[in-house]
C-alpha cells in the first residue's frame, strides 16, 4: 500500500471481528450501489440521447443510491427493517420477500459475507491504523466494481475515476507520490496499448476503456511495481476462468468476458500480500 502508518497495538481477533461486522454494513451498501448505479447510468445515457434528439427528456420519479427505499423489484413492497440487516435479514426472511414469497438472490448476503470476510482479512494483515483504512476503502470499490462488471461489462467512472485519484491524493503524505503517479500512467496507458495493437490485428475490441482506469487506480494505490503481477495474475485467472465456462458450455467462444473481476481480485491479492509476490515476479522476468 502507499500509505504508511504505524500500527497500534490492538488485539488482532477483536479488531478482525470489529472489520468482519464493518464489512457486514458496508457490504449491504454495495448490493444497493452493484444494482442501482448500472441503472442511473442508463436512465442518464436515455435522457442524454433525448436531450441530443432535440426532445425533452420525461420526467422520471427519483432514483438514486438513497431513493426510493429498499423494495421488492417483484412487488414492489418496501422491505421490512429486521430483513435489511445484513445477513441476519436475508436469514430471517428465509431468502424469500415477506409480501410476496419471491425468492431473494443469494447475491445479497454473498456480498455482504465476502465484505465482511475481505475486511477481516486486511485487518488481520495490517493491524489498526491509516493503511486499513485505506485497504478497506480500496476492497469496497473493488467489490463493487467486480459485480457490476460480471452483470453489465461495465466499470463505472463514477467509481474508477476516484478510486484512482484519491489513491494519488494518500501518495503524497507517504512520500511516494512519483511512484503512484508513475503507476496511474502506466496502468492506463499499458492496457489502452494492448487495446490498440489488438483492435488494429483483429479489428475488434478486446477490452473497454474501464479495465485501462481500473488499472491505473490500482497503479495509483500500489504503485507501478505491482502492475507486473496483477496483469499477468488476472490474465491467467481469467483465461482459466473462461477456458472453464467454454468447456461447460456457460460462454459462447465469441462472447466477450470481462476482465475486469480479474484485475480487482488480482489488484486486491497484491495490495495484501504483494511484499512476497513482487520479488518473486522480479525474479521471474530477470531470470534470477
Amino acid at each position: 500500500m502507499l500509505i504508511d502508518a504505524p500500527v497500534h497495538a490492538v488485539d488482532p481477533l477483536l479488531l478482525a471481528a470489529g472489520a468482519a461486522l464493518l464489512g457486514l454494513l458496508i457490504g449491504s451498501f454495495l448490493n444497493v450501489v452493484i444494482h442501482r448505479l448500472p441503472r442511473m447510468l442508463e436512465t442518464e445515457w436515455r435522457a442524454q440521447c433525448e436531450e441530443l434528439a432535440g426532445r425533452e427528456p420525461a420526467p422520471a420519479a427519483r432514483y438514486d443510491l438513497i431513493a426510493p427505499r429498499s423494495h421488492c423489484p417483484a412487488c414492489q413492497t418496501p422491505i421490512r427493517f429486521l430483513h435489511l440487516l445484513p445477513l441476519l435479514g436475508w436469514l430471517l426472511a428465509r431468502g424469500r420477500c415477506a409480501a410476496c414469497g419471491v425468492e431473494i438472490p443469494t447475491r445479497y448476503p454473498l456480498v455482504e459475507a465476502l465484505t465482511a470476510l475481505l475486511f477481516a482479512l486486511a485487518a488481520l494483515h495490517f493491524g489498526f491504523g491509516w493503511t486499513l483504512a485505506a485497504a478497506m476503502l480500496v476492497t469496497a470499490v473493488l467489490v463493487a466494481l467486480t459485480f457490476i462488471d460480471f452483470d453489465t461489462q461495465l466499470l463505472p467512472d463514477q467509481l474508477t475515476l476516484p478510486l484512482m485519484w484519491v489513491g494519488l491524493a494518500a501518495s503524497l503524505p507517504a512520500g511516494r507520490a512519483p511512484d503512484a503517479l508513475l503507476g496511474a500512467m502506466a496502468g492506463y496507458l499499458s492496457l489502452w496499448s494492448v487495446y490498440w495493437a489488438f483492435k488494429l490485428v483483429t479489428g475488434k475490441e478486446g477490452m473497454g476503456y474501464g479495465d485501462f482506469k481500473l488499472l491505473a487506480a490500482l497503479g495509483a494505490w500500489l504503485g507501478w511495481q505491482a502492475l507486473v503481477p496483477i496483469v499477468l495474475i488476472a490474465s491467467v485467472a481469467g483465461a482459466v476462468a473462461g477456458l472453464a465456462l467454454i468447456a461447460r458450455g456457460d460462454h459462447a467462444r465469441d462472447t466477450p468476458i470481462a476482465f475486469g473481476p480479474w484485475l480487482a481480485i488480482a489488484g486486491w491479492l497484491v495490495m495484501l500480500w504483494g511484499e512476497g509476490l513482487l520479488p518473486a515476479f522480479q525474479r521471474l522476468l530477470t531470470g534470477g
